[in-house]
């Protein structure tokens, strides 16, 4: 996905971008293709060639590939960035970071937390209800989801 977000299209480019070998390249981009991040895209008829195209829901990966290319940064690099996100327009780096958007306010893990949504399973709600519990200081229960 970073490399396709990055402009490459093509199975070429892919392979010698990552280096991985061409039979796990292809299981790994028909199964981009089957989970709609990338839609594959004829370009030549003879011999059939195609491209690898992003899809509404692989833009919206970017910001996934942005968060963990700032964490590996911060974490795993300390000689320097490899990458560095920059404004366009004037070449400005920006540090990548998770916000509210309402209120601009960082997303702090002492200040936001995941809730079951309306389509949570009733593992959910249980592995949700069991870790507010073990927060608010009950070390008495256990782990023991219902066989669903």
């Amino acid at each position: 996905m970073r490399d396709a977000l990055a402009g490459f299209t093509r199975f070429d480019e892919f392979q010698k971008s990552s280096g991985v070998a061409p039979n796990i390249l292809s299981r790994r981009l028909k199964e981009l293709v089957e989970d709609g991040l990338l839609e594959k895209v004829c370009y030549s008829t003879s011999p059939a060639r195609f491209e690898y195209h992003l899809t509404p829901a692989g833009r919206d990966f970017r910001s996934v590939i942005l968060a963990l290319a700032e964490w590996g940064s911060t974490h795993f690099s300390p000689e320097g960035r490899q990458m560095q996100l920059v404004e366009i327009a004037t070449q400005r780096p920006v540090q990548v970071q998770l916000v509210d958007s309402d209120n601009g306010q960082p997303l702090a893990l002492e200040k936001y937390q995941m809730v079951p949504g309306p389509a949570a399973s009733p593992m959910i709600h249980y592995r949700h209800d069991y870790l507010q519990k073990k927060h608010a200081g009950d070390h008495t229960q256990k782990f023991a989801p219902p066989s669903l």
